[in-house]
């Protein structure tokens, strides 16, 4: 048995910016058997390393039907991610993983999917833009509620206009605030606002949910006050995660490892957690 806790070398093959703080990383493994091996379903997470600064644990969000590389967008906000911010194409990060119980993707087809997401919350659901994309006559109606703090502060801008293409998919878009000189043509308030002109109703749908925590609450809070079950809206967690295989207790809350449990929960699984999650 391979040991989880080696990291893989992998090259930078590209860096994009998203935002005045947050970079998506495009990634290559130098060993080619790893490279074949590896495959990652939406939702999981991959520790990802400098040597000698430390690592971190990091939504995958690249299309999970590519093989020749994978993706992790990262903000800039402490030790590992400002180090990590500060290289450059053709740099090495050392990675492990991938970790985690993902997204309900099997459960949710012949389903409709509603995907609510808040600021760097659309990281890790962009695999499963890209998943029903890719597959997506195995899906009824996709859509997706993403608020961010500013126009400036949105994940994938230059990607939107070909999400719009998808078959039967809508995208609803608002922002906490505008600044003067910006221009903005959807909604203004917090991503709940969207609720208001929302298409999904809680029949034969499931529900993806992933931003800050206090965010979650309201959504959660708003939906299940729409008529929305418990155990059909899953939430993506992704805090205090140090191994990512549930051996160092980091990240227990209760009885659940949130690296090996999760990272996606039904609200039904953490609504009685000692340590209220949402």
């Amino acid at each position: 048995m391979a040991n989880p806790y080696v990291p893989h070398p992998a090259v930078i093959k590209e860096i994009k910016t998203e935002t005045r703080d947050t970079k998506t990383f495009r990634l290559e493994f130098l060993d080619e058997n790893v490279k074949k091996a590896y495959q990652f379903k939406p939702g999981q997470f991959n520790m990802v390393g400098v040597f000698g600064v430390g690592e971190a644990p990091f939504s995958i969000t690249s299309n999970p039907d590519e093989k020749e590389y994978f993706e992790h967008t990262i903000r800039a906000v402490g030790n590992v991610t400002n180090t990590i911010h500060k290289l450059k194409e053709g740099d090495i990060l050392w990675v492990r993983g991938p970790y985690g119980r993902p997204w309900p993707i099997e459960e949710a087809k012949g389903k409709n999917i509603l995907i609510v997401a808040g600021g760097l919350g659309l990281a890790p659901l962009r695999p499963v833009i890209y998943y029903i994309a890719n597959h997506r006559d195995e899906f009824g109606h996709v859509e997706v509620l993403y608020g961010a703090r500013t126009p400036l502060d949105m994940l994938y801008r230059s990607e939107m206009d070909e999400w719009r293409k998808i078959k039967d998919f809508t995208l609803r878009l608002t922002v906490d605030m505008v600044p003067e000189g910006v221009e903005w043509e959807h909604r203004v308030g917090v991503v709940t606002v969207l609720f208001e002109e929302m298409d999904s109703r809680p029949e034969n749908t499931v529900v993806m949910v992933c931003g800050p925590e206090i965010m979650m609450h309201f959504v959660v809070k708003g939906l299940v006050e729409r008529g929305f079950a418990k155990n059909q809206i899953y939430l993506s967690m992704e805090r205090r995660m140090h191994c990512g295989i549930g051996k160092c207790g980091h990240c227990q809350i209760g009885s659940k490892f949130v690296c090996r449990d999760g990272p996606v929960f039904t609200f039904e699984e953490v609504e009685p957690l000692p340590d209220k999650i949402v």
